[in-house]
């Protein structure tokens, strides 16, 4: 199984929508091998199982966004089947980390267990890299607040050394009787 769906590429699944990262229900189909309509109907026999927190719908506003955003890019393809002036027939379910993870509890076969498994580390994957995204973001302001008045005794120095670069002034002439 791990052979054939590699993290990374479950990785590319992961949306960003309503400050929640979450798994588009067709994604999720296409990995667990069953068609969108059986996984949705799982859901709807197991409504109880999925608060708002684990899986809404999507409005039409927002299929209307991710279309816009994705209409150029290959690496969606289920997008393909949603191009301009093209209506879907049902607002698609998006799934959070915990709404995925109770996916595998009412999808009950072998290859839900393993593709769950392959899920829930994508999702540790992307935190990980946000967090030491995170962390070099706050070293990266620590550094700027440091040598912000670096910037200001740096242009002294230059002041200095150019001051030092010009040629001598002439002497002024003297007062008085010269020989």
């Amino acid at each position: 199984m791990s052979n054939l769906i590699s993290v990374e590429v479950i990785a590319t699944k992961i949306l960003l929508i309503r400050g929640k990262r979450v798994m588009w229900d067709r994604d999720l189909a296409m990995l667990y091998g069953v068609p969108v309509k059986v996984l949705n109907q799982a859901v709807k026999r197991n409504l109880k199982r999925f608060p708002n927190d684990f899986m809404y719908q999507l409005t039409k506003q927002e299929v209307a966004n991710l279309r816009s955003q994705f209409a150029t890019s290959s690496s969606r393809s289920q997008f393909v089947t949603l191009k301009q002036g093209q209506n879907i027939k049902y607002l698609p379910y998006v799934f959070t980390q915990e709404g995925v993870a109770m996916l595998s509890g009412i999808l009950n076969s072998e290859r839900a267990i393993q593709v769950n498994i392959l899920i829930m580390r994508a999702f540790v994957k992307l935190r990980r890299l946000l967090l030491s995204h995170k962390e070099l973001a706050i070293k990266l302001e620590a550094l700027e607040k440091k040598y912000t008045n670096h910037d200001e005794k740096i242009k002294k120095i230059f002041e200095a050394i150019r001051q030092l670069m010009l040629p001598p002034e002439e002497p002024k002439r003297r007062i008085g009787f010269h020989t």
